[in-house]
């Protein structure tokens, strides 16, 4: 069988002020293109469905028409959960009328252990398990175990699932965590403070494929079965060589075969444009991506008037400007500053900041007399 494992679409995201509503609906529709011509048994969603609890209503309609597109047209199911940006009790609202349709929101405890059935020729049987994103105050109320923190939550969460498997089918495992020692982007929301958040990867070893999601990197942790799709498109400007997209699953009657990353291109891409400002102009000119979402490093060391109009005149996407170039002429001035000045006034200005008083004039013809005394050696 082969399924499609994708999350992290967080509808309805602004960056910097800017709506990305239009570039994630494109992508979504290059998503139900590949499908039209690549059928599939399933779309799996691991969380993050939304950028936030309660979404903007062209996001919920967005999603809307995802859903109308994969189920109804193509007639395929999809398999989602809520992530920590997701509000779960929402986001499952009639899950249960929507399962015929095929839309399966596995958004708590008593889905999570009641798997979705789908059988194929080459797989058998293979069951859906959807562990929702839960704190681990929610995993130790309602199994009545000791929880400290997100690791002994998966551990507790996984056991459940794996005392209902059966030898006759194959078990797909589909999580929102962030497991010990994958890679980190900057436009992830941390699960906890501290490192809590950190899930190992053997709790998961027992399943035959594991469609995480949190991560906006597509990436595999311990297993290649146990793997993250990454984001459905670049939310940070730390992404812009990520190769963003989806992942294509295989599995055959002994289990996970493969998996691929298909890629997705929004757009809008975000980058990084470095360089002084009539450089940047000027290749601006001739991009033929100029239009992409970008954050631009000038260079110059010196002041610059209205910098963002000029850059928008060839870059009419641009977001956020960084000056690391008049840092490094500022603190160049400021050392030449220092250098200018003599030993008997840097002394003065040390004796100021670890006194809090000023040389008395006996202690001020002290010290001049000493560094005079010096500088003759």
């Amino acid at each position: 069988m082969k399924f499609i494992h994708t999350s992290d679409w967080h509808l309805g995201r602004q960056f910097h002020n800017v709506s990305l509503l239009d570039d994630q609906k494109a992508v979504l529709d290059d998503l139900v293109a590949y499908m039209a011509e690549n059928p599939v048994d399933a779309l799996v969603i691991a969380g993050d469905v939304y950028d936030r609890s309660v979404p903007p209503t062209a996001a919920i309609e967005l999603m809307s028409q995802l859903v109308e597109k994969v189920c109804n047209k193509l007639s395929t199911p999809i398999i989602l959960i809520p992530g920590n940006h997701d509000g779960a009790q929402r986001l499952g609202f009639a899950a249960k009328q929507m399962t015929d349709s095929g839309l399966h929101i596995l958004s708590n405890f008593d889905d999570m252990l009641t798997p979705v059935m789908i059988k194929t020729e080459q797989a058998g049987e293979v069951a859906f398990f959807g562990m929702p994103y839960s704190d681990p105050e929610l995993v130790r109320h309602h199994f009545k175990q000791p929880v400290k923190d997100h690791d002994d939550a998966h551990r507790i969460l996984a056991e459940e699932i794996v005392a209902r498997f059966s030898n006759k089918q194959r078990s797909i495992l589909i999580s929102h965590c962030f497991v010990d020692g994958a890679i980190e982007s900057e436009s992830e929301r941390p699960l906890s403070i501290g490192g809590s958040d950190r899930v190992s990867h053997s709790h998961f070893l027992p399943f035959d494929y594991v469609a995480l999601g949190h991560l906006h990197q597509p990436q595999y942790k311990g297993e290649e079965y146990i793997r993250y799709s990454g984001s459905l498109m670049k939310y940070s400007f730390s992404e812009q060589h990520q190769k963003k997209g989806f992942t294509l699953v295989e599995l055959d009657a002994n289990g996970f075969k493969s998996a691929q990353h298909v890629e997705l291109v929004a757009p809008h891409e975000m980058r990084i444009v470095e360089g002084e400002l009539d450089e940047i102009i000027v290749k601006g000119k001739t991009d033929p991506k100029s239009h992409d979402y970008l954050l631009v490093r000038l260079l110059d060391k010196h002041a610059i008037l209205n910098p963002m109009d000029k850059l928008r005149s060839v870059y009419p996407n641009v977001l956020h400007i960084e000056k690391p170039g008049m840092l490094v002429g500022v603190e160049q001035q400021m050392a030449k500053a220092k250098l200018a000045r003599s030993e008997v006034d840097m002394f003065r200005d040390f004796f100021l900041e670890a006194q809090d008083a000023s040389l008395s004039a006996e202690q001020d013809e002290a010290i001049s007399g000493i560094i005079k005394q010096l500088n003759t050696h």
